[in-house]
């Protein structure tokens, strides 16, 4: 769940700004996404795609 609202702050923050036309809100909503970015990219890589093998199983 934490994953979740942590990547759907920016996005919201960033259509609103993108529907009112704020050119320095987008920006820094844009910077916060990217930020925000970071952890789910490393728990889907290290937590999903990447999973350490037990011994005696063929990954």
């Amino acid at each position: 769940m934490a994953l979740f609202t942590a990547a759907l702050a920016p996005a919201a923050g960033l259509v609103v700004a993108q529907v009112w036309d704020r050119r320095e809100a987008r920006g820094r909503f844009l910077i916060m996404a990217a930020v925000s970015s970071v952890p789910i990219l490393f728990f889907l890589f290290f937590g999903v795609l990447f999973p350490e093998c037990p011994d005696g199983y063929h990954c």
